[in-house]
């Protein structure tokens, strides 16, 4: 199993940011790699367009609200990983009106090797967080 994680510090409160994100249905709104989200089986199951017009289909397995975080699967994609979960969580900097946001995955690579499976999902994670920031018209905390 491998894993890798992306976080990034926005000038922005960690509510207004987990407003943003926090809809499992929401990548659209902030992801622009990610034009379409149709969710199914009473929103548990999203199943993403991408910009090539490929579709991924993922499960939402834990959400936590207060806490400002949420965890998925991947049924469905064009990636070269099995197991894949991926949580997603927005952290209040404390004494700021900021926030950390932290976009994590384990898999198991199959047919590449872990660096290249760590190296393709640390790319996704860190290119969809500086999206996030650029959506929210932010700064670095």
């Amino acid at each position: 199993m491998t894993s890798t994680t992306a976080s990034i510090d926005i000038a922005v409160p960690a509510d207004r940011v987990w407003r943003l994100i926090g809809g499992f249905d929401s990548l659209p709104d902030w992801l622009p790699y990610i034009p379409t989200s149709e969710l199914s089986e009473g929103g548990r199951v999203r199943t993403l367009t991408s910009e090539d017009g490929g579709a991924i289909v993922e499960r939402l397995v834990a959400f936590d609200d207060a806490a400002r975080t949420y965890s998925y699967s991947i049924l469905r994609a064009p990636f070269p990983v099995t197991g894949y979960l991926s949580t997603l969580t927005v952290h209040a900097l404390p004494g700021e009106d900021a926030s950390r946001v932290q976009w994590s995955g384990t898999f198991t690579p199959h047919g590449v090797t872990d660096e290249e499976a760590a190296a393709l999902f640390h790319g996704i994670y860190s290119d969809g967080l500086a999206a996030l920031r650029r959506t929210l018209g932010a700064g670095a905390a």
